[in-house]
């Protein structure tokens, strides 16, 4: 290869590069994209012995500008809990969201469900993100099932005593990290 042709190869892979890692940042207008403060995602099933079939589903935020207030979380949870013929299910709008490293809690008032007496009543939920082998707990474990017990306050829940089914775990858990 000739001087000429080498010198306008070169040329061409330095525009290539350098178009590639400069031109988006060049032309952005709001700056950096900031991480939201905290979020709680996924769903799995939970394993048991009888065969229940039991899901959780989670999409809940708190964006960076909300940082300080965890109650300005927003976004849903679901939830159901199937055996045979019998269950229910319910769907809750996020009222807060607490996570710190691997572990969210989140609660949220019961908007849907088929479960008598559920629906305006709060609940709360606790995740372990473990990878495959994810946990999980829920506040009514000790204040009864929704809407025939006590309702916990905001972001209160159980420990993550439940175990994730095999295959199952698909939890994502971004950490709050507040400024303290």
């Amino acid at each position: 290869m000739n001087r000429r042709t080498r010198t306008v190869v070169l040329c061409c892979a330095l525009l290539l590069l350098t178009a590639g890692t400069v031109g988006p940042a060049a032309t952005a207008t709001d700056g950096p994209q900031q991480r939201e403060a905290a979020a709680l995602t996924g769903t799995a099933k939970l394993y048991r012995s009888a065969g229940d079939d039991i899901t959780f589903s989670f999409d809940a935020h708190l964006a960076a500008k909300d940082s300080g207030d965890p109650t300005k979380a927003t976004g849903t949870f679901e939830f159901s809990h199937y055996l045979n013929d019998f269950g229910a299910r319910a769907k809750a709008e996020v009222d807060c969201l607490v996570t710190g490293g691997q572990v969210a809690v989140v609660s949220g008032v019961i908007t849907e469900s088929d479960l008598p007496g559920a629906e305006g009543k709060r609940v709360g939920v606790t995740v372990h993100d473990l990878g495959r082998h994810d946990r999980l707990g829920y506040s009514w474990a000790a204040t009864g099932r929704p809407g025939a017990g006590n309702e916990p306050p905001q972001c209160v829940s159980s420990a993550p005593f439940e175990k994730v089914r095999k295959g199952t775990g698909g939890f994502k858990v971004v950490p709050w990290q507040p400024e303290l």
